[in-house]
């Protein structure tokens, strides 16, 4: 059992900046590949953004390339999310996500989530 507790979100005027962690407990977190998603209200779940084990590899969502940057800290048990430039359509509830033995590409797709987290709300105002 892995357990992942997001933390940082918040409320910021659109333009403004936000970094996500997300801190896991209970096994290996190296094991695991990891991925943010976001779920707007009255949407579907979707992916933000994962990245491999060690960190060498990430991948994005096209609406967030180049706005948002996903890392890990291995020694601590903690993802991140940096958010920059924040537009009001990325307002939603943010999840932290875990994959057993997948990579970055794998994490976009729901099926490859093994664990998830509570969720952190964002809101963007303009």
């Amino acid at each position: 059992q892995v357990q992942l507790v997001e933390s940082g979100g918040g409320l910021v005027q659109a333009g403004g900046s936000l970094r996500l962690s997300c801190a896991a407990s209970g096994r290996t977190f190296s094991n695991y590949a990891m991925g943010w998603f976001r779920q707007a209200p009255g949407k579907e779940r979707e992916f933000v953004a994962g990245i491999n084990w060690t960190g060498a590899t990430t991948n994005y969502a096209d609406s967030v390339k180049g706005r948002f940057t996903i890392s890990r800290d291995n020694a601590k048990n903690t993802l991140y999310l940096q958010m920059n430039s924040l537009k009001p359509e990325d307002t939603a509830v943010y999840y932290c996500a875990g994959g057993y033995r997948t990579d970055a590409q794998s994490m976009s797709v729901r099926q490859s989530v093994n664990y998830w987290g509570q969720g952190t709300q964002v809101t963007v105002s303009s």
